[in-house]
C-alpha cells in the first residue's frame, strides 16, 4: 500500500483517510480503489454541493456509497476493438511439413 502513502503528496489527508474508509466499507481492498474514492472526495469538496448526492456533516462519504473499481472505469472507457481474430495458420502449415524420420546408416557396421 505504498501508493496510497504516496497519495498525501498530492491530495489532503482528509480525502486519503475518506477514501481509505469508503474503500474498506465496499471490501475493495485495492491501492486504486482508496485513490479513486480519495480523488471521489476531493472532486466533492471542490465543488460547490450541486450533485445530488448526500453529503454527511463530517463530511465523509455516507455508507451506501458504492465503490467504482478502476480497472472497470478504464475498460467502459476503451474504444471497440475492430482488430480480426490473430490466425496459426502459418504455424500450421509449419507442421504438415514435417521431415522424414532419418535411420541410422549401416556404413560404419563391419561385422
Amino acid at each position: 500500500m505504498i501508493e496510497v502513502l504516496l497519495l498525501t503528496r498530492h491530495m489532503a489527508h482528509e480525502h486519503i483517510v475518506t477514501g481509505i474508509a469508503t474503500a474498506i466499507r465496499a471490501g475493495a481492498l485495492t491501492a486504486d480503489a482508496v485513490a479513486l474514492e480519495a480523488r471521489k472526495a476531493a472532486d466533492s469538496d471542490s465543488s460547490t454541493n450541486t450533485s445530488t448526492e448526500p453529503v454527511t456533516a463530517s463530511g465523509s462519504v455516507p455508507t451506501g456509497a458504492t465503490v467504482t473499481f478502476l480497472t472497470e472505469r478504464r475498460l467502459a472507457h476503451l474504444p471497440p476493438d475492430n482488430r480480426p481474430l490473430p490466425s496459426v495458420a502459418a504455424y500450421d502449415q509449419l507442421l504438415r511439413h514435417r521431415r522424414p524420420a532419418t535411420q541410422p546408416s549401416a556404413q560404419g557396421d563391419t561385422s
